[in-house]
């Protein structure tokens, strides 16, 4: 528990669907479902390390729903501050990798109850009242211009009261469809309230127009030259002055089922580094990007000072999180805590 500091994140819940055993969605049998979201995906994590977080979303007043709001209080989040209004959830359809097959993302997300949030429908003051964090995410602004404009309305008030702003860059391509939509543009807009940064090394490069830096590690033993990466955050920081810890998540993947992953954090002119975990038998990928964000923020509140601890917490969370089915992390503290001393 981080002394009680209450975390507000806010974006869409989704209706998850797969197969099981790696198997394609034209392999007729039935489909499994769950829920899932990045906002809360980091939301879950959160609470299960003994935060007190408060989720915002707008979901349907069907039994669906209802379904997914019972999902939240079984975590112990905050749903006070939650919609039930619109006609449908949106959903996922996920199929798994297997051996040198890709994983694949289908989005079904049009006209869901939160995709038609608009402006002034959420009193964002009474909402952050007495929250310490804000955490939202570039998902929403892919949907639609109302869901942007809904985000940029909770950013500048997040920023008018005072309130440290957690940002994930989470480019999603496929989703960004909508007429006018300008992806780097927007995004860089949001960035612009962001204290403290996330993106895999992909996203940054979106962002940035920088070419990113290979990360080609097959096992611990790789070395990695840092200075580029140092130069890269010295250039973003110029764009960006405002955010205090920019963190970069990597990850090469051997096969599907083979991962290498490790982080680096830019704070105060300092460039951190982290050790590399070798994932060689992974149960479900989805949302490790999630749970280094949630890691990332448990972490800050619970070890402000010490920026390598921080940096070192939210790999391991991203880490642990290859062995929980479904899109959130559940690992405790003490299995993190154990997991860095390995």
């Amino acid at each position: 528990m981080t002394d009680n500091k209450r975390i507000v994140t806010f974006g869409e819940l989704l209706l998850r669907f797969s197969k099981s055993a790696h198997r394609r969605f034209t392999q007729r049998e039935e489909l499994l479902g769950n829920f899932g979201g990045s906002e809360a995906n980091v939301a879950i994590s959160l609470a299960t390390l003994g935060d007190n977080v408060d989720y915002v979303t707008r979901l349907p007043n069907t039994q669906i729903g209802l379904a997914a709001k019972m999902m939240l209080q079984q975590y112990q989040l905050g749903v006070d501050h939650l919609m039930m209004d619109g006609d449908r959830m949106g959903a996922y359809y996920f199929e798994g990798a297997a051996s040198l097959r890709n994983s694949s993302v289908t989005y079904d997300r049009a006209n869901s109850a939160f995709a038609q949030l608009k402006p002034g429908m959420i009193d964002w003051h009474e909402v952050l009242r007495g929250a310490s964090v804000f955490h939202t995410s570039g998902i929403a602004a892919a949907l639609n211009q109302d869901a942007a404009d809904t985000t940029f309305e909770a950013l500048q008030v997040a920023d008018e009261m005072g309130i440290t702003i957690s940002f994930d860059i989470n480019h999603r391509k496929n989703l960004w469809r909508y007429p006018g939509a300008q992806p780097v543009e927007t995004l860089s807009r949001m960035l612009e309230y962001a204290d403290v940064m996330f993106g895999d090394v992909i996203e940054f490069e979106f962002l940035t127009g920088h070419p990113k830096i290979p990360f080609k590690a097959i096992d611990t033993s790789y070395k990695m030259d840092l200075e580029p990466y140092r130069e890269w955050f010295q250039d973003i920081v110029k764009r960006f002055p405002r955010c205090k810890k920019w963190l970069m998540g990597m990850r090469n993947q051997v096969n599907a089922s083979h991962h290498l992953l490790t982080a680096l954090m830019w704070s105060e002119g300092k460039l951190y580094h982290t050790r590399i975990y070798d994932i060689a038998d992974m149960v479900d990928p989805m949302g490790v990007g999630d749970a280094f964000a949630a890691g990332q923020i448990h972490a800050m509140l619970a070890y402000p000072d010490d920026n390598q601890r921080i940096l070192d917490y939210a790999l391991a969370t991203s880490t642990l999180k290859y062995t929980f089915e479904g899109d959130a992390c559940l690992a405790t503290d003490d299995e993190i805590q154990w997991l860095m001393r390995t």
